[in-house]
């Protein structure tokens, strides 16, 4: 009963890859850059599986002898968001990066959505989620228009008071959306972002749901549960995938659910993959600059990684990764284009220096050859380097 276990700790990334000036991101390393701010962190657990022995400019402990696998990841594809991070991961590669407004999405594009959902919009232009509904939220309630935003990220995000357009009429709108920005305006993301509370205290709630674009060809995940695998998503993989090639899947409410919801699957008895994105260093902490709540949530997963590793069975292999960086240190609120670190175990698996993959693919290379898994997938396999 072999299984594959891919926890991806979203926006950790850990240095710049060598175009990361065409993507204005030069200096940025998520991981390194919060410990040069925070000496104090220490992630004893991932460093005991090789993550302080990466070859990079490393600052974490350095193990003398890791228990685990260990290495870093470019990523091949063109973009640095997560659904690209995700989808080449799972074995696709993309030539051109998905569609980014920097200057608000075209009138033809508005006017469209605007006559589908009845409605005029507010705002159409970059900004922050948290600081456009502080500023527009009151005229919103008002008029009852949705606030239309974007970001340096190729997403169409769509904000509205729970109140004055339910969290299901938003899915609604969110999928009129999805339907219109296909071809040269296929953004990867269609974003619901509900809110409550009142002037000057609008909070996001819980229902955010993401409506990315299909996987432009079969994954990882299509090949696996196609070939009578389990393929079992916690968090926001199944909107990510558009929930193809999944069979079971739970949302969570925070990287600590998500922790939970990944050992319970590890305790069930099933053959094939749990892919776990844990999204809050992204979303609550790296693009709003927040070192200190970053730090803390690194530290989280680190004093519950144990749990997971106690929660392993014998021909389990875990592999903890990321999808693009997200460093909190710099004057940019987005994605970072950087390498990804990937540490792992299995109590059948070496401890071994992997260095440097030229892809994220080789990860699903790997896990497709370890499970038996056939397909047409990019990437290298790293399999005879880390089994016994």
């Amino acid at each position: 009963m072999k299984r594959a276990i891919i926890i991806v700790l979203d926006g950790v990334g850990i240095g710049e890859l060598p175009d990361a000036d065409k993507y204005n991101d030069c200096g940025s390393n998520t991981l390194m850059n919060i410990k040069k701010k925070i000496p104090s962190l220490q992630l004893k657990n991932m460093c005991l599986l090789g993550l302080g022995n990466i070859d990079c400019e490393n600052l974490y402990e350095k193990a003398e002898n890791p228990k685990g696998f260990y290495g870093k990841m470019a990523e091949h594809s063109a973009g640095k968001d997560t659904t690209t991070g995700h989808w080449e991961i799972s074995g696709i590669w993309l030539d051109k990066p998905f569609p980014t407004y920097p200057k608000g999405f075209p009138k033809e594009i508005m006017d469209k959505f605007e006559g589908e959902i009845g409605r005029k919009t507010l705002a159409n232009y970059p900004a922050s989620g948290t600081e456009i509904i502080d500023k527009l939220g009151d005229e919103h309630i008002k008029t009852g228009f949705p606030i239309v935003y974007t970001s340096a990220d190729s997403v169409f995000q769509i904000a509205a008071h729970e109140d004055i357009i339910s969290v299901n009429e938003l899915y609604e709108m969110c999928e009129k959306a999805r339907k219109i920005l296909t071809g040269v305006n296929g953004v990867a993301r269609v974003i619901a972002r509900p809110f409550t509370g009142t002037s000057g205290n609008y909070i996001r709630t819980k229902n955010r749901k993401d409506f990315s674009l299909p996987p432009i060809s079969k994954t990882l995940l299509d090949y696996a549960s196609e070939q009578g695998f389990d393929v079992k998503a916690v968090g926001k993989i199944e909107d990510i995938f558009c929930n193809r090639g999944i069979t079971h899947s739970v949302h969570t409410t925070n990287n600590a659910d998500g922790i939970e919801q990944t050992i319970k699957y590890l305790k069930e008895d099933f053959s094939g993959i749990i892919f776990t994105n844990l999204v809050d260093y992204d979303m609550l902490y790296g693009h709003r600059n927040d070192v200190e709540g970053f730090a803390k949530a690194l530290e989280y997963f680190d004093d519950k990684l144990p749990d997971i590793l106690n929660a392993l069975k014998e021909d389990d292999i875990l592999f903890i990764t990321a999808d693009h960086g997200c460093d909190p240190t710099t004057s940019s609120t987005d994605h970072s284009r950087e390498y990804v670190f990937l540490i792992g175990y299995g109590k059948r698996t070496l401890s071994k220096n992997i260095k440097t993959r030229l892809t994220y693919s080789d990860l699903s290379a790997t896990v497709a050859e370890y499970l038996r898994i056939n397909g047409d997938l990019e990437g290298t396999s790293f399999l005879d380097e880390i089994v016994k």
